[in-house]
């Protein structure tokens, strides 16, 4: 159980590996020493380089004679460093559009990056405070089964009109998570408690602790569009399961108890007496709205309850669907 176990850290406790030992700030151009593989900001390194060809950490010889030729650019690490450190793409791409803003001549060499030129969406850099644009709809299986099976894209035709008329586009901040997302559905929707909502990403049931941005840089969400969410609607089976468990615990043993009884009964009793055994109902097959030992059985809930989905182009009047998102009724 522990090795599943998902715990949040923080940032402070990934700055050793983030940080370069030679200017205590975050990597900038991540490079690394191909021998050794340690890593420092491009220009520490470089400076540091030109009086000495050892390594300013574990003290392995870089080159003989050309340390520079053993160093290399580390886009990776680069991302990685601007992904978890809020506001240092931002504030880097600032700093040097202001620097070539002051030296108009050294503005020529170099790449869009190096002027601090590249916009946020180009290098795929959310911050928390950004506005995500994000489409949810109903997940149905049969639909994304007839997806993956390329022999069956005419069926998927057929049902895109009614696919994007159940589509719903919504603006959200990327810190939001998917828990608030399924509290948002289940007060649009008026779903009741005893159905649970999932959001997912294609047919991936997604962590209530995501956010979009978390969503966007597991499942490398392009900008090409509305970031892609579904969610289904499941009776919460949970509570059902326990309560059946108990009833059934408890029904065995009062046919146990009870079993005994007769048996001791009928040892003592004329052959003709009856069993007071018969009169148990059979755990596989309860009576609704009976009771076990006073104790009253549960009953699953009614699938056939309609929510009231999103408010569409209709002014504003809400439409009724079931539970496999077809519409029942429209006002």
């Amino acid at each position: 159980l522990n090795m599943h176990r998902t715990t949040r850290i923080k940032i402070t406790e990934l700055n050793p590996h983030l940080m370069c030992v030679l200017c205590g700030g975050y990597f900038i151009d991540a490079t690394t020493i191909i021998e050794c593989l340690h890593s420092f900001c491009k220009m520490c390194i470089v400076r540091y380089l030109e009086t000495s060809k050892y390594c300013p950490i574990c003290d392995v010889q870089v080159h003989k004679t050309k340390p520079l030729l053993n160093i290399r650019s580390d886009k990776t690490l680069q991302d990685i460093v601007y992904k978890l450190v809020p506001g240092l793409f931002k504030n880097e791409m600032k700093r040097r559009r202001d620097f070539y803003a002051e030296h108009p001549v050294d503005a020529s060499n170099g790449t869009n990056e190096d002027r601090g030129e590249v916009a946020d969406e180009d290098k795929r850099i959310i911050t928390d405070d950004e506005i995500i644009s994000l489409s949810i709809e109903f997940f149905d299986q049969s639909r994304y089964a007839c997806i993956k099976n390329t022999w069956k894209w005419k069926i998927v035709d057929k049902q895109s009109k009614d696919q994007v008329a159940n589509k719903r586009y919504l603006q959200c901040p990327a810190a939001m998570t998917v828990m608030h997302l399924r509290k948002f559905l289940r007060s649009k929707m008026d779903i009741p408690n005893t159905y649970q909502v999932e959001v997912m990403y294609e047919d991936e049931p997604l962590k209530d602790y995501y956010t979009l941005m978390d969503i966007a840089y597991i499942y490398t969400w392009r900008r090409n569009g509305p970031l892609p969410l579904k969610y289904r609607v499941r009776p919460n089976c949970k509570k059902m399961k326990v309560s059946h468990a108990q009833q059934e615990g408890q029904n065995s043993a009062s046919r146990s108890g009870q079993e005994s009884d007769s048996a001791s009964d009928k040892a003592g009793s004329p052959a003709g007496a009856p069993s007071t055994s018969s009169s148990l109902p059979s755990p596989g097959t309860p009576a609704h709205g009976s009771t076990v030992n006073g104790t009253p059985t549960a009953t699953a809930p009614s699938p056939s309850r309609p929510f009231t989905q999103f408010c569409g182009g209709n002014g504003g009047k809400p439409r009724k669907v079931s539970l496999n998102g077809s519409s029942t009724s429209s006002g």
